[in-house]
């Protein structure tokens, strides 16, 4: 079944019942991480419980296809229908998955994630041929969905936004749906517990902040696992007088940009640094970084700066520990898998 965009919204929150399968696919990584998580909450709320959720690779699939039968048809210990997240799909799938639609077993949702897929894939056909699946393309916010996006968020946040912030942030937000919604949060992190609509200069001072050498170069050091370089980079960021804060957030937007590039190259795609902003200079140091970090890992990376800067904010421990402190996991994460 292939959906309208009409049809999109509705269907996310609340898939069809007759739907065993859906495929997101396109260009934006962020976009479609974001509708399969909402997809497979639809059936499971906590998308970390062991017992109700299996996570599989396509390249997983492909070396053992039974496994999607087996966990497609696995009964959870605690009771409830289950849901298997596939990731990195690709047509070299499209056989397995064709099969599975023609003689379903289980009652489990499979949702997978592609990259983009020509209109004539193999993959995409199986379902949007299937009655029983549906096949969602994701592209790069347009303006308008890029309103509602920061409307939406900003409402459920509780707080209120001047049209002009709503217009300049839509202006200036990047195409990829995560990174959108990491700016956006960090919008209304920083406006904290402010009753003041969001404005324009609000904006302007936290969101797409040009940083300066020494934050770039700390960022760049801990996804490189450069203790060395990491180091000096944070003794020059506190003698120039940053913030703490200041040095998560460009941290946050590097981990941001190579997990974009992660889930495009996963999902089989060629991925161009510096049509994600990298500069030239660090072009190469990104590529190496690429291979050190999956987009799993990236992931729980951003959620460690995350964390820092809300410990940093609203603790009694020191901004420049708490900052330090993730900086510094990171660093030992990506060391690890040199």
């Amino acid at each position: 079944m292939k959906l309208q965009a009409r049809e999109v919204e509705a269907f996310v929150k609340r898939p069809r019942p007759e739907i065993r399968a859906v495929l997101l696919f396109g260009t934006d990584a962020g976009l479609i991480r974001e509708r399969a998580k909402q997809i497979a909450q639809s059936v499971v709320a906590d998308l970390s419980d062991p017992f109700r959720v299996a996570t599989l690779t396509g390249a997983q699939l492909h070396e053992d296809p039974a496994r999607l039968a087996d966990e497609a048809a696995a009964i959870a210990l605690t009771g409830g229908r289950r849901v298997v997240m596939v990731s990195g799909a690709g047509d070299r799938n499209a056989k397995l998955l064709e099969g599975f639609l023609d003689d379903p077993v289980g009652d489990a949702l499979i949702v997978v994630e592609a990259g983009e897929l020509a209109a004539r894939s193999s993959l995409r056909g199986a379902f949007e041929d299937s009655p029983i699946a549906a096949a969602l393309g994701c592209y790069a916010d347009d303006q308008r969905a890029l309103h509602t996006l920061i409307e939406t968020m900003v409402h459920e946040a509780g707080k209120k936004i001047a049209p002009e912030a709503v217009a300049w942030l839509a202006d200036n937000l990047g195409t990829d749906r995560m990174v959108s919604r990491g700016e956006i949060a960090k919008l209304l992190l920083y406006k904290g517990g402010d009753a003041t609509p969001i404005s324009l200069e609000d904006c302007e001072a936290v969101v797409g902040d040009s940083a300066t050498l020494f934050l770039d170069d700390a960022a760049f050091a801990a996804f490189s696992g450069d203790f060395a370089a990491l180091t000096d980079a944070l003794t020059r960021c506190e003698s120039a007088g940053e913030s703490p804060v200041a040095i998560l957030r460009v941290a946050q937007k590097h981990g941001q940009k190579l997990h974009l590039a992660a889930g495009s190259r996963e999902a089989g795609n060629r991925v161009d640094p510096t049509r994600l902003g990298v500069h030239w200079t660090r072009r190469d140091g990104f590529e190496r970084q690429l291979k050190q970090w999956s987009s799993d890992r990236l992931m729980r990376a951003l959620e460690i700066l995350t964390e820092a800067e809300l410990t940093a904010k609203s603790t009694g421990m020191p901004a420049a520990a708490a900052c330090g402190d993730a900086l510094l996991r990171i660093a030992r994460a990506a060391r690890v898998s040199r």
